[in-house]
């Protein structure tokens, strides 16, 4: 099962997908639910992980969207590739604002029903309860801002 999920900087979930099941690539995932003819990111930072190569190429405003650089592929000519001191910085730039994303997955995941295989017979349900767990979450997460 695999949803697109948004953040904004204080981790509340902005926008969840509908749950998809099987095999499906991160991008193209992006593609269906946002699709790349409109201007989705004008006014948007996007910070995205290597799981969504090409996406500087099809969507506008690419200079809104952060990419990790992806390792170069070890061959002949180079057999130890590595990155340059440049690329390590922007890469540690971009994976410390993604962290955030990755924490409020993590804090979805606090509700253990979503850990665990889903037996039932309505992909209704799915959706249902994921998209409780992020309501709650995101509940959650206001509360600690007024304490």
């Amino acid at each position: 099962m695999k949803n697109l999920l948004i953040t904004d900087h204080d981790k509340r979930i902005c926008y969840l997908g509908p749950t998809v099941s099987g095999s499906i690539h991160d991008y193209t995932l992006l593609k269906q639910e946002l699709p790349a003819n409109e201007s989705w990111f004008e006014t948007t930072q996007v910070w995205v992980d290597l799981g969504f190569q090409g996406i500087k190429k099809d969507y506008a405003y690419s200079d809104h969207i952060h990419l990790p650089h992806k390792q170069p592929a070890k061959s002949e000519k180079n057999p130890k590739p590595t990155l340059t001191e440049q690329q390590k910085k922007d890469n540690r730039k971009i994976a410390k604002i993604r962290v955030r994303v990755e924490h409020a997955i993590g804090g979805m995941k606090w509700f253990h029903c979503l850990m665990h295989r889903v037996r039932n017979h309505l992909d209704v349900l799915v959706d249902n309860q994921i998209s409780l767990c992020a309501g709650i979450y995101n509940m959650k997460m206001y509360l600690k801002t007024l304490s």
